[in-house]
């Protein structure tokens, strides 16, 4: 009979509605999610490429891998931009951050350690030794400085690492300047990316407040 709606033509229609809404939402997630990676992979180009450096209340060093109480090169460029930092006379304090790798020693201690054979005065470094990740160093260091009184932060770490350190920092109410510790040519482009590509991931779970 004239008129009449075919029902399986009417549930084909419907599901090729849904179809087009489910893939048009799809796309719409996938355009905001990248236009949010291009603005993090930007702070994070900005942050690595920019040099803070001034006077401040503390030298803060993260982490990096040690190996039976020895820096790691990573670690060890770290502190060396630390100590030249300190030379300078931008603070009178240093910072070294970081828990065990599962060995005897921590990254603190190893850092500790390392300036203080390279004659930084032991009274002028402090060592944090519990935390295991960023996100618990910044929060350790937040806590020493509310501690000790200390209000203004100089931040040294990889170029790629402080976009995320300083926001985390930021939002526990410190003032934070960054200084990135030179990276040599020969470092592998695809290292880099990685770091990058973990930093984007780390710095979203950080807002969404999943780490």
């Amino acid at each position: 009979m004239a008129g009449r709606t075919n029902p399986k033509q009417s549930a084909w229609t419907k599901s090729r509605v849904w179809a087009w809404l489910v893939a048009a939402v799809v796309v719409l997630l996938l355009a905001a999610a990248a236009v949010w990676c291009r603005w993090v992979y930007d702070q994070i180009e900005r942050y690595s490429e920019q040099d803070q450096a001034a006077r401040a209340d503390a030298i803060c060093v993260f982490g990096a891998a040690e190996y039976d109480g020895r820096p790691s090169p990573v670690f060890r460029a770290r502190l060396d931009h630390a100590l030249e930092l300190y030379r300078r006379g931008l603070a009178p304090l240093i910072l070294t951050l970081g828990g065990s790798g599962g060995d005897a020693y921590s990254e603190g201690v190893v850092g500790e350690k390392y300036l203080e054979s390279r004659g930084v005065p032991e009274q002028t470094i402090i060592a944090e030794t519990e935390s295991r990740d960023t996100e618990e160093s910044a929060a350790r260091v937040a806590v020493i400085a509310r501690t000790n009184g200390l209000r203004r932060l100089l931040i040294v770490s990889d170029g790629s690492h402080l976009f995320r350190i300083h926001a985390i920092l930021a939002s526990e109410g410190l003032e934070v300047l960054t200084s990135p510790r030179p990276e040599g040519a020969a470092e592998a482009r695809l290292y880099r990316v990685r770091r990058i590509a973990h930093e984007i991931l780390s710095y979203t779970l950080w807002r969404l407040h999943l780490r």
